[in-house]
């Protein structure tokens, strides 16, 4: 088939970014004749299998969820666009996306402005709701909630990636016909159990080859000097703990590092945003802020650390990234809401009964994320082996690639 997938933003960092490229490389491995359309400007970086990337000239001006800085574009609020703005945006991708009909399948990443996007092509289309744009873009604005509405209406199918999701789309802009539930996916070949002084090695290795990033003055590349830096670091042999992610209040990071006060471990954050000088000067001393780490580095330092963190405060489609430590058999500990509570349950069902309880902590509890980073601490690497394992077992089961590419084309068609 025929597949045109359009994404407004680019190919690395966030969850619809690694989306985005996870789907295009699995549909363009089965065989898909597959174009993406985003505002990635070096696509060469990343492996999208035989997919072809298309940047659509915008104009410039980029309508975001949350303030970033983007190479060549202005980034503003969606919520702060004029109508003019908004207009002129949807219709300067719609033309990119009718420059390459026909296709099976036009799939839309965002209520909005994939939506828009898609109505505007004049093609049927599908529209992935990521929970991002509803969260920090739509929820309170009745104009675009107004708008999603209208065009998702013209959508042949709507997926969200949780039940969670689903309340959330329904209750930010109403009820919406043709929603399916598909969570995201986890490339359980490139996130993979690896010996613990084997995984060091390759990281090392990547970080050598780190592109250079004088003064850290480019916030989207890794730290200056990072192999030295985890060389030493994991030269220290306390239990190690690990965030990714992004570095804004609303990840939680905060609590995090209250949390290691006290405890005998060391932490290392991994991620660029607007509070990483104000969550370095709370760290316990010895924790190693990294930057943006990618895929070819985090494949090989989650089998080195002990237990990967998610302590987001704020409503998650999906545990993303719970579900790629698992994947690598690093046991997650995430905050219980959201689609980070869904990620939670599969994996518990895994666990012995015993251990279950140590799979999530209640949301914004510095003291239940503390007791429960101590114990799985406490509880041996042997043990914190065979927890991996099992996590890693349901993310196979339940959250592989091939398999949420084949769903999504399946329920779109059928």
């Amino acid at each position: 088939m025929r597949i045109l997938f359009w994404h407004g933003y680019l190919l690395g960092g966030t969850g619809s970014n690694v989306y985005t490229r996870a789907l295009a490389r699995e549909w363009s491995r089965a065989g898909h004749d597959v174009v993406v359309f985003c505002q990635e400007r070096h696509p060469e970086q990343y492996d999208v299998g035989g997919a072809e990337v298309v940047r659509p000239d915008i104009g410039g001006l980029l309508p975001v969820f949350v303030l970033d800085r983007y190479e060549g574009l202005e980034a503003k609020l969606l919520q702060d666009f004029t109508r003019a703005e908004r207009e002129r945006y949807v219709e300067l991708n719609a033309a990119a996306l009718r420059e390459q009909l026909p296709a099976d399948v036009v799939f839309t990443n965002h209520v909005l402005l994939g939506a828009p996007v898609g109505a505007a092509s004049g093609a049927p289309f599908a529209v992935k709701a990521h929970g991002s744009e509803l969260e920090y873009s739509m929820r309170g604005n009745a104009e675009l909630s107004v708008w999603g509405r209208e065009t998702l209406a013209h959508a042949r199918s709507v997926f969200v990636g949780s039940a969670h999701i689903r309340a959330v789309l329904e209750d930010v802009v109403g009820h919406v016909d043709r929603v399916q539930e598909v969570p995201p996916g986890v490339d359980v070949d490139e996130f993979k159990p690896e010996p613990r002084d084997v995984a060091l090695d390759h990281l090392l290795d990547e970080a050598i080859a780190d592109p250079p990033n004088p003064d850290n003055a480019e916030e989207r590349l890794p730290d200056a000097y990072n192999a030295e830096r985890f060389e030493a670091f994991f030269a220290d042999e306390r239990p190690t703990v690990l965030y990714f992610g992004k570095l804004i209040r609303n990840k939680g990071v905060h609590l995090l590092l209250e949390a290691l006060g006290g405890l005998n471990a060391k932490g290392v954050i991994v991620g660029f945003g607007p509070q990483r000088r104000e969550l370095e000067s709370m760290a316990p001393l010895g924790t190693l802020f990294t930057g943006p780490l990618e895929h070819r580095h985090l494949v090989h330092l989650l089998p080195a650390v002990d237990v990967a963190v998610v302590p987001s405060i704020f409503p998650e489609a999906f545990g993303m990234v719970a579900a790629e430590a698992a994947a690598a058999a690093c046991p997650p500990l995430v905050a219980r809401h959201s689609g980070l509570a869904e990620v939670a349950e599969g994996i518990e069902a895994t666990y012995p009964p015993q251990h279950r309880h140590l799979v999530a902590f209640e949301s914004g509890n510095v003291t239940d994320l503390r007791t429960k980073l101590h114990e799985l601490l406490e509880l041996g690497p042997e043990v914190r082996k065979e927890l991996g394992a099992a996590a890693r077992s349901a993310v196979v089961q339940r959250w592989s690639w091939s398999s949420v590419g084949e769903r999504l084309l399946s329920l779109h068609l059928g």
